[in-house]
């Protein structure tokens, strides 16, 4: 009676499932025949550069990923030269498959925070409360005294894939050993502290400040801050002072014993070298006490 029951049912069955092995294996030539008529063929090339690329996806060059970078070189080639991390490098492996000829880009360029004030160095308002980022904390008033400074929540740290910058004591700090030149934590400082600046020697001068306040306001919030003296620029013309601030022109920026001077003039120690081997940051120059009556 059982086997009766599964002859029938067999019967039954196969017919229904002969005709669905029929059509899926229809859809799967239609399926087939589809995707060769309409496949979009890939020009080597881009995988090629893709390959040339450190396929980091980190976005320095503008693009989402190495993979649209690459696509966008081989369309536009004056797109050349965008890849920070692959630098000089991956530029000639890219120029050498596309046939073309490329001059030397330059210095790479290197971030460097433009404020030296640890928590210490920093006069406070109030304790901040709230979410815990630099662009949370900037849209709030009074976080802190100076408002052109460091906030120290990290969001450069957060934004950098190579683990180049961490905060140390408040502070902004660069690994230059490790830094690759993508830009990600200049883009992520919203008081736009971070400055990317083309490194043509090992270490850098710079002023590591970017207070407007005039100089008797600046000492009043911080230790470390341009007073907008003056002095750096009466020593060389590779600084200037605009908006209360001494700037250095690094398109004029050659190591002499006159910037070595600006530098040991500085009376808050705010010019200082960034790089791989930089020395320690001098102390600022302490104030002459008054002559007693």
């Amino acid at each position: 009676m059982i086997l009766a029951d599964i002859l029938e049912l067999w019967n039954s069955a196969w017919p229904a499932g002969l005709t669905m092995l029929g059509l899926g294996s229809g859809f799967a030539v239609v399926l087939l025949i589809a995707s060769e008529k309409l496949k979009v063929e890939v020009d080597p090339k881009i995988e090629q550069i893709h390959e040339a690329l450190p396929n980091l996806d980190c976005g320095a060059c503008g693009f989402a990923g190495c993979g649209q970078y690459a696509k966008a070189i081989l369309e536009n080639p004056e797109l050349l030269g965008k890849c920070a991390p692959g630098g000089q490098q991956a530029s000639e492996k890219i120029a050498e498959i596309l046939s073309l000829q490329i001059s030397n880009s330059g210095a790479p360029k290197r971030p460097i925070v433009h404020c030296r004030a640890h928590t210490e160095d920093k006069t406070y308002y109030a304790i901040y409360q709230g979410i815990p980022t630099c662009i949370s904390a900037n849209a709030l008033p009074n976080v802190q005294a100076c408002k052109f400074g460091c906030l120290g929540f990290g969001d450069c740290v957060s934004a950098c894939k190579f683990d180049a910058l961490h905060m140390v004591d408040g502070l902004a700090a660069v690994d230059y050993g490790k830094c690759t030149g993508c830009s990600a934590c200049s883009k992520a400082c919203p008081r736009d502290l971070i400055e990317m600046v083309p490194f043509s020697q090992e270490n850098m001068m710079t002023v590591a400040c970017s207070s407007k306040e005039n100089g008797k306001a600046t000492r009043a919030m911080c230790k470390v801050g341009c007073i907008a003296c003056g002095l750096c620029a009466k020593q060389t013309d590779i600084f200037s002072v605009e908006d209360n601030l001494a700037r250095l022109n690094y398109e004029k920026y050659k190591p002499t014993d006159k910037e070595e001077t600006a530098m040991e003039k500085c009376p808050t120690g705010v010019i200082l070298y960034c790089g791989k081997n930089a020395p320690e940051p001098r102390q600022p120059a302490k104030k002459a006490a008054a002559p007693k009556a």
